[in-house]
Parts: C-alpha cells; structure tokens; sequence
C-alpha cells in the first residue's frame, strides 16, 4: 500500500488540498466544522503530515534539530527524554543524529539538519569550532548544552561544573582521604569548569592535586588507572579518584578490580553525571548529579521562547548540581 496523501484526505473529506493544508498548519481561518471533518479523514487513512516539505513548502517550521554528541552515554539519553517532553508541550517535532566527537563528523551532522531547515537546533556538547557554530547560529537559532558561548543568537544549558567537582572532593576529603586524584574530560568543554572546581578545592583542605588528563570514555578511565599503576607504588597510591564523568569512573574502576585493587576498600572512586547506570544495584556508583532531563528541558523550552515568542537576546542557564552518594566511597584504607 501506498503512503495516502494529502490530496487523499482531501477526496475523502470532500474539500480542496489547500484547505486541508492549512489544517495541518493549524491555521485559525479554518472553520471548526471543517477542521473535523479533515481530521478524521485523516485519520481514517492513516495519513501523516510530511514535517520536510511541510517545512520547505513554509516560511516557518516546526523541526528541532538535535545533534548528540556521544550515542553511548546516558547522559545524553536522558537529556534527550527531556527535550522530548517539552518539544510535544511546545509542537514540535525533533530530528536527531550524531558527531560521534568528532569535529569534521560534527561539522558534517550539522549541515545535515540545517538541509532540513528547521526551526532550531540544539547541540549536545558538541566539539565544533566557534566559527561553525557562529555560521550556524546565523541560519537558525542555536541552544548548545555543555559548552559556553558568547555568540549572539545562541542560548546555553550548563551546569555548574566547578561547584559539582568541588562537592566531590568535599565529600572525598570529609571521610579522610588525602591522596585524590582526578581524571580529568581532556579537551572536552565541561572538563575546564570541573578541572578548576577539583584544583580549588583541594587547595582549599590543604591538600596538592593530582590531575591526569583523560576523555570522557571507559577505555580513558581504564589507561588513566594504568598510568597511575606505573606511577606509585602499593603504599603510595592514591586512595581517590575523582572521574571526569560516569563513563570515565566506570573504565576506572574495572581496571582497578583488574589490578587487585577493591572498590571503595583500597580506592573510592566517584562519577559526575549521575546516569541511569551509575543507580545500578551492581554499579552503585557515588557521582555528582546533573538534572539531566531539566536540561534538556531547559534547552527546548529556550528554543521554543525564540521561535514562538520572538526572543533575540541569547540567554545563559547554568543549573546546580548535587552529590549523589553511594557505595564506590569509603573511609581511606589505613
């Protein structure tokens, strides 16, 4: 069977495609009497509106993009439940896809949802130069989440990493340990604010950082560890780790378990994100919390103020983060 169209609603509606156009537009000039009769022809065939042309066809267009960076983080799974929900609040409709970190991928991803000419798009903790997103943001407005800017045009949904990474070694220095280390995100945008948070802090009970650079995947969590291994010995090795995300933490402390080293017994290890996986029974994981649907909510209800309000002036929002603790820290081994 074929995809029934918009010119099969109209036949069994018995009105002209135009009006049945302006239906699905949800225009006010439609009479109520008429917007139901085409309504349920519609839905009689099953017929979908076509968002595309429908977005082509008008000068206006109810298409989200969102560009996600990393597939495999819940992060940004949960991000993306939160911007679903407000996107059906607000009527729109969201169209994903991936950079996979990297920059030309990214570059290319975007260009990709620009070709829809959508109303907005949101990038998640993209790795794109500036420059491309300043481009970008002068086709469309932009919300970037987890990276900063100073692009007129373009809104941002942070959370206060500095805060977050400092409640971390708060709560690490509080039950006695000394020797914290942190894995920091490399290159990533939120690894600066968390880098500095961790810095201060340690200064701050008198204690000398220790930052090993890292990314913000398992396989980096577990290289940092090896490197670590190589670095100290049994007496001297650091009694705390704090990761750069959840990601980070979990490759962390699989390479502990490897090298013979128990979580939280020799080492505490601690997270930032708070992922779906991090509350696993098995995982337990102490981490820093970010309100990952809020901000997902956040962001689309940004874009959605812009297109449905006519806001020009861009807007900040930074939420506040929280420790969540489980069972990956202890008191420091003797």
């Amino acid at each position: 069977m074929t995809r029934p169209t918009m010119e099969d609603v109209a036949a069994r509606a018995g009105v002209s495609r135009a009006l049945v156009s302006l239906v699905m537009r949800d225009s006010p000039k439609v009479s109520e009497h008429r917007r139901r009769a085409v309504l349920e022809a519609a839905k009689e065939l099953g017929y979908q509106p076509h968002f595309l042309a429908r977005s082509l066809a008008s000068r206006t267009s109810n298409i989200v993009g969102v560009m996600v960076s990393d597939l495999r983080n819940a992060f940004f799974a949960d991000v993306v439940e939160g911007m679903d929900a407000a996107s059906q609040e607000a009527g729109l409709e969201l169209i994903l896809n991936t950079g996979r970190r990297s920059a030309v991928r990214e570059r290319a991803a975007l260009e990709s949802l620009l070709s829809f000419r959508p109303g907005g798009i949101i990038l998640l903790s993209p790795v794109l130069p500036a420059a491309a997103i300043r481009d970008a943001a002068g086709r469309c407005p932009i919300v970037l989440v987890s990276r900063s800017s100073s692009i007129s045009g373009v809104d941002t949904v942070n959370d206060d990493g500095e805060t977050g990474a400092a409640l971390a070694v708060d709560h690490l220095a509080s039950l006695g340990h000394q020797r914290i280390v942190h894995f920091d995100g490399g290159a990533a945008f939120a690894a600066g604010p968390r880098r500095k948070g961790y810095t201060g802090a340690m200064e701050r009970h008198g204690l000398e950082p220790m930052v090993i650079p890292s990314e913000h995947t398992d396989a980096a969590g577990a290289a940092a560890v090896r490197k670590l291994l190589n670095i100290f010995s049994p007496s001297t090795f650091p009694t705390a780790l704090v990761c750069g995300n959840d990601f980070n933490a979990f490759g962390a402390i699989s390479a502990l378990e490897e090298a013979g080293l128990r979580v939280p017994d020799e080492v505490s290890v601690v997270g930032y994100d708070n992922t779906s996986l991090a509350a696993l029974r098995r995982v337990a994981l102490t981490t820093i919390d970010q309100p990952r649907t809020r901000i997902g909510r956040l962001a689309m209800e940004a874009l959605a103020e812009r297109l449905r309000e006519g806001r020009t002036e861009p807007v900040r929002t930074r939420v506040e983060p929280s420790l969540v603790v489980r069972s990956t820290t202890a008191v420091p081994r003797s």
